[in-house]
């Protein structure tokens, strides 16, 4: 059953605290991806189906990246200077942590009642209700749960944000949290009106010419490393600044690097480093299951899930790579 390990009253807290508000504001993690970003949307126009007012946002930069303009519903973010200093009622959605919530951090923390809806195993157990599942495989798979108990029906629109989280982090079902429920999900979703087709060209079969250059630059400078990660071998690359720049692709374009990379058969962990505009790097790994990279960001202050996690960082490339791979030894990295 979606969110098996939340507590009934927690299920019926949030209901409750939902139902009694008129408005409410729903914030995500910076920087947001398919699950954060669709979830969120989802929510929002559900709660606006049952007449509350809704306020979405996320903190800076607050750009909705290129391969996500497609979802609907975007007509409820605004800003987060424009979400009320102290909200009523906030919901946070897939963060794992309050700081992942940037600069509507401290909204949440005045917030007179915060809802947290997660899925992340490294989250920090803060808000009031906690919605949190690390057994789900998207934080979709508990708002499509929170949308069923508020007794909205499924529309077209809802489903859509729901199926990009849901497709987003099962990596297009093909990661090991995919299990008969997500199928079935799937299916609910479809039932109401998604096209799997549209949404899978969105999220990644669509790129500006500039990003195939990008793409061959970092892979002809992919370091394949097959003593590390417990020997089972560690393939890393870099993505500059500068480079993205002088191709015109945006940063949000780059996510995919890294599912090409995670391909290479000698190499367990896949790692790409994007230079963002703070002048830090935006560190992304993937396992294939024999090793946990979460627990290895969340010793470098990120987070995330067992196969993917991620942690920001400035520095050398080649001494936060050192600093990975130490984190990978001291936390375990191999676990058979």
């Amino acid at each position: 059953m979606p969110g098996s390990c939340v507590p009934a009253l927690e299920w019926e807290r949030a209901v409750e605290l939902i139902r009694a508000a008129d408005e409410v504001c729903l914030a995500c993690h910076v920087a947001p991806d398919g699950d954060a970003l669709g979830s969120m949307l989802a929510l929002g126009q559900a709660l606006r189906a049952l007449g509350k007012r809704c306020l979405a946002s996320f903190g800076e930069p607050f750009t909705v990246p290129a391969i996500l303009r497609f979802l609907p519903g975007q007509e409820l973010l605004v800003e987060p200077d424009r979400m009320p200093a102290d909200p009523a009622l906030m919901i946070s959605l897939d963060a794992a942590g309050q700081a992942r919530l940037g600069s509507l951090a401290a909204r949440a923390g005045r917030a007179g009642e915060l809802i947290v809806v997660d899925h992340h195993a490294s989250n920090t157990a803060f808000g009031g209700v906690r919605l949190v599942d690390p057994d789900a495989a998207a934080t979709a798979v508990l708002v499509e749960e929170l949308i069923r108990r508020l007794g909205v029906p499924l529309d077209g629109a809802i489903a859509e944000g729901l199926y990009a989280g849901l497709a987003s982090d099962t990596g297009s079902f093909k990661y090991p949290c995919t299990t008969p429920e997500v199928h079935d999900l799937a299916g609910r979703l479809l039932t109401a009106g998604v096209r799997p087709d549209a949404v899978s060209r969105e999220l990644w079969d669509r790129a500006p010419f500039g990003y195939l250059q990008v793409l061959a630059g970092a892979l002809g400078r992919a370091r394949l490393e097959r003593d590390a990660a417990g020997g089972r071998g560690l393939v890393w690359t870099t993505i500059t600044r500068s480079e993205r720049d002088s191709r015109d692709v945006p940063y949000d374009q780059l996510e995919g690097v890294i599912d090409q990379l995670r391909r290479t058969d000698e190499a367990e962990v896949a790692v790409v480093l994007k230079e963002n505009d703070r002048d830090e790097w935006y560190v992304s790994t993937r396992a294939k299951g024999a090793v946990d990279v979460g627990r290895a960001c969340v010793a470098l202050g990120g987070g995330g899930h067992r196969t993917a996690a991620a942690f920001t960082m400035a520095g050398e490339p080649a001494w936060i790579i050192d600093r990975l791979r130490a984190a990978l030894r001291d936390t375990g990295e191999a676990h058979d």
